[in-house]
C-alpha cells in the first residue's frame, strides 16, 4: 500500500493505492474508496531495490572517535588490532620494548598467507594479548602500546 498527498485547487486528498491489477487500481481518497481504471496498463517492477546499511569495520571500537590524538593526550598509546582472523606465526617484540612507527610486530597467518602487523604508532610495549599459535579474530586486541 502506497500514500500520497496531493494538493488539487488548494484542497489536501490523502490517498492510500491499495491495489493495482492491469489497468484496475483501488485507491481510498479521504477515507472513502474508489475503483479507477487507469488509461495505461501499470508495469510493476520485479527487481528489487537493494538499501544498504551503513559499514562500520569491525576494528573500529567506536566509530565516532577521532583515529589521531589529540594535542593534550599523550602521543604513542592504544592498541595494535588483527586486521582479520588468522593464526599468530611469530612475535617480533616483547613486553618492555620500544616500538617505532612501521616496525614489525607479529606475523599473522591467515588464508594461507603470511601477514606482517606493523607498528601504526611509537611507543613502549605495555602487554602482549596473544602468544605464538594463538587464534585471533578480526578486531582482537593483539598489543597494547602505551608511554
Amino acid at each position: 500500500m502506497k500514500k500520497y498527498k496531493f494538493t488539487i485547487n488548494g484542497n489536501i486528498y490523502e490517498v492510500n493505492i491499495q491495489n493495482v491489477e492491469d489497468n484496475m487500481a483501488e485507491v481510498e481518497v479521504n477515507g472513502t474508496a474508489y475503483k479507477v481504471e487507469v488509461d495505461k496498463a501499470i508495469q510493476t517492477s520485479k527487481t528489487p531495490r537493494l538499501i544498504r546499511s551503513v559499514s562500520v569495520p569491525s576494528t573500529d571500537s567506536a566509530p565516532s572517535l577521532a583515529k589521531t590524538s589529540g594535542p593534550g593526550t599523550a602521543k604513542g598509546t592504544g592498541n595494535i588490532k588483527s586486521p582479520l582472523p588468522g593464526v599468530i606465526l611469530d612475535i617480533h617484540v616483547r613486553e618492555g620494548d620500544t616500538v617505532k612507527f612501521g616496525q614489525k610486530l607479529i606475523t599473522l597467518e591467515a588464508m594461507k598467507m603470511e601477514n606482517n602487523i606493523t607498528a601504526d604508532k611509537e611507543g613502549k610495549v605495555v602487554s602482549l594479548k596473544v602468544g605464538k599459535g594463538d587464534s585471533v579474530m578480526e578486531g582482537d586486541v593483539l598489543i597494547v602500546i602505551g608511554d
